[in-house]
């Protein structure tokens, strides 16, 4: 069997579980996997250096994979900002067919995208931002709450509210993103309104993941409460791997609040580059990850995981749910 939802029949994928944007792991070898798998793979944008360097990853994709694959672009405070204007080209030029928008307000880069005939689906924290990026005309939207990995915003509020809340105001369709890793939790976000799932930290955890044993074997080892937050006096807060560097950044935050200047040598993207693809060691950079670690406990293709998460939902609403629900006698 196979669960079809909007979300596959848009994107058309054979199953609603999308590959999330994550920096240092959202290569070609990774989004190809996924989508190979029956899923959307998803390359990381930013992660390459230049906009020619995005070209070749996308080129590498589609040797590696015939089937959909997306390409995320986020939008976040930096000193320095990326060339976005020249990243959206190559996207674009590339015939790219989906692209995953994340961060601030989208809007000039989904106009650009949707006059180009591509999918958007934009990923944001908090309703008000899904309706805006609605009304911008995105297609769908991923709904990531707090539990998510990187940055949820500053409300604090979990999946179990967002995704009711999205099914009551949203027109288009939406996947739960944040905290997910298993069937289980596909059947629930389905059961909330949501067509699918969206996933990073978990599909960290898988054999094709292009990222240092060391990190895999992190999050196997890993708890719920294992993640922590940062940079929350600049209000661009950040869950990451509770670690000895984020414990100090934590320390730093506290006596001199809101000054990027006195932590900027701690949350480096090159130490995080370092972790993942030189050293593997998950003590000596400020890394995302969610606390979806909790429950993951192997480290899978990303064929098996999917598979394995399909079955499971599949399991649980065909047997279990609905043979909780009966026709009441009318004696």
């Amino acid at each position: 069997m196979v669960l079809s939802t909007r979300i596959t029949q848009l994107l058309g994928i054979e199953h609603p579980i999308i590959q999330g944007g994550m920096h240092h792991v959202g290569y070609a070898s990774l989004a190809a996997a996924v989508s190979e798998a029956g899923g959307l793979g998803t390359i990381t944008a930013l992660t390459q250096k230049s906009p020619e360097d995005l070209r070749a990853e996308i080129r590498k994709c589609r040797f590696l994979t015939s089937k959909p694959f997306a390409v995320n672009l986020t939008l976040l405070p930096a000193l320095m900002p990326p060339d976005y204007d020249s990243y959206v080209e190559v996207v674009i030029e590339e015939g790219v067919k989906i692209v995953e928008t994340a961060g601030r307000n989208p809007g000039k880069y989904i106009k650009k995208f949707k006059s180009a005939g591509l999918i958007v689906i934009h990923k944001c924290v908090a309703m008000k931002h899904a309706l805006t990026a609605e009304r911008l005309g995105a297609d769908v939207i991923s709904v990531d709450g707090f539990e998510c990995a990187g940055h949820p915003g500053e409300d604090d509020v979990g999946n179990w509210v967002l995704l009711p809340k999205a099914a009551r105001v949203l027109g288009i369709p939406f996947v739960a993103s944040g905290g997910v890793g298993d069937g289980s939790q596909l059947a629930a976000a389905l059961a909330l309104g949501a067509e699918g799932v969206n996933m990073g930290t978990r599909f960290m955890a898988t054999v094709e993941a292009p990222i240092q044993d060391g990190i895999k074997q992190a999050l196997v080892k890993g708890q719920e409460t294992d993640t922590t937050l940062v940079m929350r006096t600049l209000k661009n807060t950040e869950r990451v791997f509770k670690n000895t560097p984020a414990l100090k950044v934590q320390e730093i935050e506290a006596k001199d609040p809101g000054n990027i200047n006195s932590i900027r040598h701690l949350v480096s993207g090159e130490n995080y580059r370092k972790s993942f693809q030189d050293t593997g060691d998950a003590d000596t950079s400020v890394w995302s990850c969610g606390v979806v670690m909790g429950l993951i406990d192997d480290i899978p293709t990303c064929k098996v995981l999917i598979e394995r998460m399909i079955k499971e939902a599949e399991g649980i609403i065909n047997s279990r749910l609905s043979g909780m629900v009966s026709i009441r006698s009318k004696l």
